[in-house]
């Protein structure tokens, strides 16, 4: 399945692959990659309220800020939570931004290998093989309860909402 006039990059218009998800969906299972190359998969954190920050590439001034901000307000959240940060960067350049930058409470994993978590997201972007700038909560129960996909990819999502989210479902 292919999404148009979704998601634009400086304007232009991009084409997301994959099923169209929102809240109250099942949330798909994914396999990704942490940084020393294991599998990590979405039923790895069952039972937790998880957040899945989606960013094209660390190396964007956006997606690193994306990705510094939720560290920093993952500390609001009391519960059992696991919170994951999601590109399709090399995983050895994902753990060079982590401990630059130290990320000590996101784990980075890479989707750079199957792109299983942009294709069953919906959220993989055909022209340029990267993922969509989102933000998903997934609750205990393994449903959507949060998602925002940010209209322009250059543009920050809204951590407010994300974190209030997230905070729910860990209740």
């Amino acid at each position: 399945m292919e999404r148009s006039n979704l998601v634009t990059m400086k304007g232009n218009p991009v084409t997301l692959v994959g099923v169209a998800l929102k809240v109250g969906d099942k949330a798909p299972d994914f396999t990704v990659l942490d940084n020393g190359l294991a599998p990590i998969k979405l039923s790895d954190s069952a039972n937790k309220a998880r957040l899945l920050s989606v960013v094209p590439s660390l190396d964007t001034s956006v997606c690193n800020k994306q990705t510094v901000t939720f560290n920093k307000r993952l500390p609001e959240v009391v519960g059992n939570v696991k919170p994951y940060a999601i590109s399709v960067d090399l995983p050895f350049a994902q753990g060079r931004f982590a401990q630059e930058h130290k990320i000590d409470r996101l784990q980075i994993v890479s989707d750079h290998r199957d792109v299983s978590f942009g294709n069953n997201y919906g959220l993989l972007i055909k022209e340029l093989r990267l993922l969509a700038r989102a933000v998903l909560v997934v609750d205990k129960n393994d449903r959507i309860s949060y998602c925002q996909i940010v209209p322009e990819i250059g543009t920050e999502p809204d951590y407010d909402a994300a974190i209030e989210a997230l905070k729910k479902a860990a209740r």
